[in-house]
């Protein structure tokens, strides 16, 4: 593998691959682990990731990099292999989440805004995740919809974070996933489309100034953003054409045909939903970069729930897995349908 920040950006965004994004917080996975009864422990969690990272035919065809949470880069398999190793014999680039998460902006409207903390530090960071294998990183900077909200403070502080995040990494021979969520779920999901369109343009225009100004080689970046999709509590929902179109018209409007390639996040989306979005984008004609996924909970929710946390059922979760990384793998080529997503 090339250490060249423009290779392993393109690597990432290969034709039919995608990102896993298996970087879930300790009380994240707890949460997914709640679902199934499941105590989350040291072994557990490794015991669940080294599932979806010795899924061969899922990791090899489909999957060109995986998110990883500072924990599981440092762990081993059940056999002493480090998780790291298993994952780049299947092809696959290893990456870290950087961030520390998403904390209340000081200010008015603190209770609902957010700003992503983590940059302290992070060169020193950097350095260590560098030696332990990672070739990328992932910062998510978060943006809520709400009454008058967001608010210019909001969106050009998570940006400038972005930004700085983005130069330290390049700095270190690291690509970073450059992550501006609008969210699309949460206690003030009710706006529509348009004001989903409307937010993420702003977002994404003020995210490339920052990077501008940080001298960030967008050549060497992946942009992970939200679709532009309605909230999940608004009254008026968009056809999945509607989300297709809107996602690529925002899209051409803010990002320049320099970026590599375009990994979204699935945000509150259905497994299939996201999928489907995915594919109609790709199939609508040529675009200025590809479109691929970074998926978490879409890719791996049906996994979660065939393996149950039992030795036994580490083939039904492999094959759960598999199977959403096909579907997806089949979106970011414009190719996938329902009777294909059936056919499993």
């Amino acid at each position: 593998m090339s250490d060249r920040l423009e290779d392993i950006a393109r690597a990432l965004v290969a034709p039919g691959k995608g990102i896993l994004a298996a970087d879930e917080s300790t009380s994240t996975i707890k949460k997914r682990f709640d679902t199934i009864k499941l105590a989350s422990t040291e072994d557990s969690r490794r015991d669940y990731r080294e599932m979806l990272f010795r899924a061969t035919e899922g990791m090899k065809n489909y999957v060109s990099g995986v998110i990883l949470y500072d924990e599981t880069i440092r762990q081993k398999a059940k056999d002493g292999t480090p998780l790291v190793d298993i994952m780049k014999a299947a092809g696959s680039i290893p990456g870290i989440k950087v961030d520390v998460g998403a904390k209340p902006l000081a200010g008015p409207t603190s209770k609902i805004e957010t700003i992503t903390e983590g940059l302290d530090g992070l060169r020193e960071r950097f350095a260590e995740y560098h030696k332990l294998g990672a070739r990328f990183a992932k910062w998510r900077g978060v943006i809520t919809i709400a009454d008058g909200l967001p608010s210019w403070n909001c969106v050009k502080a998570n940006a400038h974070a972005l930004a700085r995040y983005a130069a330290l990494a390049q700095e270190a021979g690291i690509v970073p996933i450059v992550e501006p969520e609008v969210l699309m779920d949460g206690p003030h999901s009710g706006h529509d489309i348009d004001e989903c369109y409307r937010v993420t343009e702003w977002t994404l225009r003020t995210v490339f100034r920052e990077l501008y100004d940080a001298r960030v080689k967008l050549e060497g970046i992946v942009l992970k953003p939200n679709m532009v999709i309605a909230g999940q509590k608004s009254a008026k929902q968009a056809s999945p054409a509607e989300v297709a179109e809107k996602t690529i018209k925002c899209l051409k409007e803010t990002v320049p045909s320099a970026v590599p390639g375009i990994a979204f996040l699935s945000g509150g989306q259905s497994d299939e939903a996201a999928t489907k979005h995915l594919s109609l984008m790709n199939a609508s004609g040529p675009l200025p970069w590809p479109l691929t996924f970074s998926y978490g909970r879409a890719l791996q929710a049906a996994a979660i729930q065939a393996w149950g946390g039992k030795p036994e059922n580490v083939a039904a979760g492999q094959r759960a897995f598999t199977h959403r990384a096909k579907m997806n793998s089949l979106a970011a080529l414009g190719k996938w349908n329902e009777t294909l997503e059936k056919a499993a």
